[in-house]
């Protein structure tokens, strides 16, 4: 997931198919998904919240410097909200059922 992610975001004209019509929701989507997939990768791993939502929300940062120098692609800090809008998202989703798991 975080190759094709790194795919979507790197490529200077992505395909057009894999857009839901809004940047910023393309973001939280994609973020809340990694921390839906990694919460469950990582289900036993303690601190596993927070470690994920700080390496996620590094990724999001290191995305948006990775895309300053694209041609075509354009840094934005709005970007980074949405990408920890998502991450949240993802852990209030992933928060019932990590616990059915665990249980």
């Amino acid at each position: 997931m975080l190759l094709g992610t790194c795919w979507l975001a790197f490529d200077p004209h992505p395909p057009p198919g894999i857009d839901t019509g809004w940047d910023k929701a393309n973001h939280a989507l994609a973020f809340a998904s990694l921390m839906l997939v990694g919460a469950r990768a990582f289900v036993r791993v303690r601190r596993r919240d927070l470690a994920l939502g700080l390496a996620l929300l590094a990724f999001g940062i290191f995305i948006e410097l990775v895309q300053s120098q694209i041609p075509g692609r354009d840094a934005d800090w709005h970007d980074v909200v949405a990408d920890t809008v998502g991450i949240a998202i993802g852990w209030a989703l992933a928060r019932p059922w990590l616990a059915r798991l665990r249980g």
